[in-house]
């Protein structure tokens, strides 16, 4: 099961010190641009990744083509992809060890969640955090 109360979400969030962000975008309209700005703001690393601006730079992090080629741990993949899509991004997110998946607002995979749920994975789905960590009080220290 998809973690779904406060509490579960508030540890996870917590916990977590890297994400790396599927679907990163370098347009200030866009949803995720604002995300991965905002999480920043909150003291986490940000890794954005999107194969159409591989090798530039967003918010000062390079942004990488996919997740294998970070090389680093990753304790969250917040994914900005539609429903359909983000099955291929919880897969991938399996192979690089990640700790957990985050679908955005919308997204809702109940198979990929299964998947990821199934390789140890916590997944929080139709939820945005930097909409959470506000409301649930999240504290972290960067």
């Amino acid at each position: 099961m998809p973690l779904t109360t406060d509490a579960e979400i508030k540890t996870l969030l917590e916990d977590v010190r890297t994400i790396a962000l599927i679907g990163a975008s370098d347009r200030p309209d866009r949803p995720s641009y604002r995300v991965m700005q905002t999480l920043q703001e909150h003291g986490y690393r940000v890794i954005p990744i999107n194969p159409q601006i591989t090798g530039e730079h967003l918010h000062g992090e390079f942004v990488f083509r996919d997740l294998g080629q970070i090389g680093d741990p990753i304790d969250l993949v917040d994914i900005f992809r539609n429903s359909a899509a983000a099955g291929d991004a919880v897969d991938e997110a399996i192979a690089a060890g990640a700790k957990a998946v985050w679908l955005q607002l919308g997204v809702i995979n109940e198979d990929a969640a299964a998947r990821a749920e199934a390789a140890g994975l916590k997944v929080v789905m139709d939820r945005c955090p930097a909409i959470e960590i506000p409301r649930l009080g999240v504290a972290r220290i960067a």
